[in-house]
């Protein structure tokens, strides 16, 4: 891998637990799903760490204006996308150290029909080097592919430049 992002776009039909039988002619909900990778030239453990830094996503994931924490697996991320502003809380629901972070929206009564989840991969390829995989699956709409590759440019140019 020559350090670019790489991604690839996936379509998904989702459900949510309990939701009612839909009856043929309706229109389901459908989710954008993408994967992309980059090579980040620093550590594992410091981009780990960089990723840990919740409050410092709106510097690499455009969508995100803004995050609050509540506690240690709960914040709440102002988005902006397709024009339109979301308060979402996003529950962080897997932290391997150094390995793999999960994270989901919870339910919200204002915004019911939007769901938005992803799971990062970091993968040691020298003392100096680290495979950073993003897989992102959202509701909100908009390219998620695009979106990925550019959070993924971006993170990388942050977590080099912690480097320097």
């Amino acid at each position: 891998m020559d350090g670019g992002a790489r991604s690839q776009k996936m379509n998904a039909r989702a459900f949510t637990p309990n939701e009612p039988m839909r009856n043929k002619g309706d229109n389901p909900r459908t989710m954008d799903a993408a994967e992309g990778s980059i090579v980040i030239n620093a550590p594992v453990a410091a981009v780990y760490k960089r990723w840990l830094a919740f409050e410092d996503y709106p510097k690499f994931i455009t969508a995100i204006k803004r995050v609050r924490r509540l506690d240690a697996n709960h914040f709440v991320a102002s988005l902006g996308l397709d024009g339109k502003q979301y308060d979402a809380t996003l529950e962080m629901i897997l932290r391997v150290p150094e390995r793999r972070l999960a994270w989901r929206t919870l339910a919200d009564h204002h915004a019911p029909d939007h769901f938005a989840a992803g799971v990062v991969s970091f993968t040691p390829l020298s003392d100096q080097s680290t495979c950073v995989t993003l897989r992102l699956t959202s509701s909100f709409g908009g390219a998620v592919s695009n979106r990925v590759d550019k959070y993924l440019g971006n993170f990388k140019t942050l977590a080099e430049e912690q480097q320097d």
